[in-house]
Parts: C-alpha cells; sequence; structure tokens
C-alpha cells in the first residue's frame, strides 16, 4: 500500500449536492432552506449561540474559575526536590539545570513537603516557615 493510492471506502463520500438546478433536480426553488426567514436569505445568519434575543446558555450558566497569568511565571519546589540540584549553592538557573522548574520560571518558592537529607544554601529563592525550619534542621542556610 502507499500513501499516493489511498483512497475513502466506496460509498464513504457522497457527491456534492447541486442546489437551485430547477424542480427535476430535487432541490429546486428555496435550495433546501425552507420559506422566508433570516436563514433563507443570502448571508442573513447570526452569531455563534445566538438566540433569536433569549439569554443565551452562556450567559445563563454561573461563571466559575480563574486562571492566573501569573502562574506561569512562579513555581513551587518542594524539600525532596532539593537533592536533585548537584550545584552547592541553590538558586534559580541551579533549579533550571536540575529540571526541577520550568524554563519559564521566573521565582520560585520552597515549601514543607518530603523531607531533605543534605545541607544546602539557598539563594534568590523563597522559602515557607515550616521549609526554612527544616533547610536549617538539615545544617543548610537561606541567604
Amino acid at each position: 500500500m502507499r500513501l499516493n493510492t489511498l483512497k475513502p471506502a466506496p460509498g464513504a463520500r457522497r457527491p456534492r449536492l447541486r442546489v437551485g438546478r430547477g424542480a427535476s433536480a430535487g432541490q429546486g426553488k428555496t435550495c433546501g432552506r425552507g420559506t422566508k426567514g433570516q436563514r433563507a436569505r443570502k448571508g442573513g445568519y447570526h452569531k455563534v449561540g445566538f438566540e433569536g434575543g433569549q439569554m443565551p446558555l452562556q450567559r445563563r450558566m454561573p461563571k466559575v474559575g480563574f486562571r492566573s497569568d501569573i502562574k506561569r511565571t512562579r513555581a513551587e519546589v518542594r524539600l525532596h526536590e532539593l537533592a536533585k540540584v548537584e550545584a552547592a549553592v541553590v538558586d534559580l538557573e541551579a533549579l533550571k539545570q536540575a529540571g526541577v522548574v520550568p524554563p519559564s520560571a521566573e521565582r520560585a518558592k520552597v515549601v514543607l513537603s518530603g523531607e531533605l537529607k543534605k545541607a544546602v544554601t539557598l539563594k534568590g529563592v523563597a522559602a515557607t516557615k515550616g521549609a526554612r525550619a527544616a533547610i536549617e534542621a538539615a545544617g543548610g542556610r537561606i541567604e
């Protein structure tokens, strides 16, 4: 089988219906558009979701959710992820190199999750109270 020989299965594609070619053709006069009204006119249609002036479904439903634009530039680092960083001083660049935070991160914050076995020095990275205590308990420090 070759890509240039592929064809739809027989009967899978119906021929295009030629409308407005007389009564004998089966789609003469109104061409399947019914009689009069906005939908029968050339170019006469309304926007998607328009319900003839009735309050549209999209506006009847309650508003829900929020997506922060800032989220893309912020990152959360768990304590046990600091072990993946090889550098002596853990800063934002070192976290990016280790693949702990995404390349788009502009700020990072260490949170208390998991446990820290080695002493690390944080520089230019924020830490929660609990994470700060755990880092200092492991013999590390925060600059």
